[in-house]
């Protein structure tokens, strides 16, 4: 796993591509790359055959530096890191701090890539990416991004810790409706690994998750409830309401006819046995109290 690190001093469970994955999703890329350039090439000689020699080079140029260097800017852009290549492959391209990458990042990667890559046949981004402790080259280097790998082993989900037994069905009225799935994702993180963190650097933490909790909920956290504490006991209230509905959604779905027959009804042939009256001592008295036997 890598040590990436992010602002609240979360350690990130990133992978990083090694350098054969990563040396054939640029293998991938090239060849596409490659292969549009050359088709594009000869439609453009075909189309410009009636022009002076200037006036080709400068459309040569052009259309070098817009295919072989421009689309995979753009690709890297507009997918967040994710080329055919590394599709292909199960990787993507991220932030040092785990992040998506923006336009600038994959400007950066672009422009090295032509000297590593193309220049050089990708020797010395093979060089580079055997000298970096996490496989990085140059571009990488520059740009502070990180390959890394998206398709690795699910690792085994650990169960939220349960909220404090006084919070129990305190937050039964809470309108949890408007707090989006990242959050919830990121609560659950942090609760199943605050012992992990440095207590301070939790206790910030979960400020801020308690924070943005408050602010879509609409509904601030009641006075003298630690952050942690909190967060534990409004999972705790969506995972009932998690299991409630699905309860009531499986038994509307048993409480239908089977295979569409109706119901079959009982059968008066098997008269029922009256049970035996009970003790006087037994009788329920005027309260509606009936004492044990």
């Amino acid at each position: 796993m890598s040590g990436l690190v992010t602002g609240d001093a979360v350690v990130l469970g990133l992978q990083p591509a090694r350098l054969p994955s990563r040396a054939l999703a640029v293998l991938i890329d090239l060849v596409v790359v490659w292969a549009a350039y050359l088709l594009i090439s000869l439609g453009l000689a075909v189309a410009t055959a009636s022009l002076d020699d200037a006036a080709v080079m400068a459309v040569s140029i052009a259309s070098f530096l817009l295919i072989l260097v421009g689309a995979p800017i753009a690709v890297e852009t507009l997918s967040h890191g994710r080329s055919l290549g590394k599709l292909a492959c199960g990787l993507r391209v991220v932030r040092d701090d785990g992040g998506p990458i923006r336009f600038r990042h994959a400007l950066v990667r672009g422009a090295m890539g032509v000297v590593e890559i193309l220049m050089t046949f990708g020797v010395v981004a093979c060089i580079a990416s055997l000298v970096s402790e996490r496989g990085r080259r140059l571009g990488d280097v520059f740009a502070g991004t990180l390959v890394v790998r998206e398709r690795i082993p699910a690792a085994r989900v650990q169960a939220v810790p349960p909220p404090p037994p006084w919070l129990v069905g305190r937050f039964s009225g809470l309108d949890l409706s408007a707090v989006p799935e990242a959050l919830w994702l990121e609560i659950r993180q942090y609760l199943t690994r605050a012992r992990e963190l440095d207590p301070v650097v939790g206790r910030r933490l979960a400020e801020r998750l308690a924070d943005e909790l408050v602010a879509r909920s609409g509904a601030p956290a009641p006075p003298g409830v630690p952050a942690d504490a909190y967060l534990a006991g409004v999972v705790a209230e969506r995972q009932a309401r998690d299991a409630r509905r699905a309860v009531a959604s499986a038994s509307s779905a048993g409480a239908g006819p089977v295979g569409g027959l109706p119901p079959v009804a009982a059968s008066p042939a098997a008269p029922s046995v009256a049970a035996p009256p009970a003790a006087s001592s037994a009788s329920p008295s005027a309260t509606g109290f009936a004492p044990p036997a």
